[in-house]
């Protein structure tokens, strides 16, 4: 019976993590859309999906996700323009992070019997992670390609990790017969008060570095849109987490700053180099995907190293 039951939970795991990888490629489908229309101005609803060089509406099996873009070989069928690797990358980034997450979910709850209020909880929290990377996969590339952090993903970004992270984890622990008033606002207004602390300090952090740089070079070094991003990382992943993926970020933005000198056509322009701008919320971002999937570990190995 109970190697039956472990079966049928290992199956369910399997199906439940390929539906929301299928799931991630449906909206990293829907996403590349956003993403080549929102810079422009254009709507994402009509028209139809169509070639940004010839305008043919694409036919329906040409929007597969990653399918048709394979089956292509990356170029449109009519007039044969490049598509480019951004859409698959997006799909695959979407749907592999779904993927994870769900199969996270399902390791969370498989070695014990947790009550059914527990489970709802810990796929709410999962459901909001996948909002999460769905608009942190949004915005890495809305900066790479434009350099354009939108008020519009960040801040609703901010609201949405507040309430997801302030207000779900509370009722995980809670037995609903024993759900006070008093005992769960508390509970509720003191993780609502950290949070909102994390956040605060995470975008001054950013506007204190934004202030420096400016008294020192006399120029914008780190737009607005950063602080915002780093706010709506402290949101959804905490303070020690958001400045993880600080430090990643930075780290990564330097080292491709070095790949970039390092390039001979570079180096004959140094100055033109040095006036060149970098997309710091790409960094941000991969940083942020980084410390949400293996921040705790890479934390808890720096105290351990530290002696913390």
């Amino acid at each position: 019976m109970l190697k039956s039951r472990i079966l049928n939970f290992d199956m369910i795991r399997v199906l439940g993590t390929i539906f929301a990888g299928l799931f991630g490629l449906a909206f990293g489908s829907f996403l590349n859309v956003c993403l080549s229309r929102w810079p422009a101005g254009e709507s994402i609803i009509r028209p139809r999906s169509h070639c940004r060089q010839c305008n043919r509406t694409l036919a329906s099996w040409e929007n597969v996700p990653l399918v048709s873009w394979i089956a292509l070989g990356g170029r449109c069928r009519t007039c044969r323009a490049w598509i480019g690797w951004r859409y698959p990358l997006v799909e695959l980034a979407v749907g592999g992070l779904w993927a994870l997450t769900i199969w996270r979910f399902f390791e969370s709850i498989a070695n014990a019997e947790f009550p059914s209020f527990y489970v709802y909880s810990t796929f709410e929290l999962a459901v909001g992670k996948m909002i999460f990377y769905w608009l942190i996969v949004a915005l890495a590339v809305l900066d790479f390609e434009n350099l354009w952090l939108p008020n519009w993903i960040t801040l609703p970004g901010i609201a949405l990790g507040f309430a997801f992270i302030s207000f779900t984890p509370v009722l995980r622990y809670v037995s609903p017969k024993s759900l006070y008033k008093f005992t769960v606002g508390f509970e509720i207004e003191l993780r609502a008060f950290f949070n909102l602390r994390g956040i605060v300090i995470a975008a001054a952090l950013v506007l204190l570095i934004r202030w420096v740089y400016w008294l020192i070079r006399r120029r914008e070094g780190i737009g607005l849109g950063d602080v915002k991003l780093m706010a709506m990382l402290a949101a959804w992943l905490g303070l020690p987490n958001a400045l993880l993926s600080f430090g990643l970020g930075v780290v990564l933005g330097a080292l491709v700053a070095i790949v970039m000198l390092a390039v001979p056509p570079a180096r004959r322009d140094s100055g033109n180099w040095a006036l060149q701008k970098l997309p710091l919320g790409t960094f941000l971002c991969i940083g942020g995907i980084i410390s949400s999937l293996w921040g705790d570990q890479i934390l808890g190995a720096y105290q351990r190293w530290a002696g913390f």
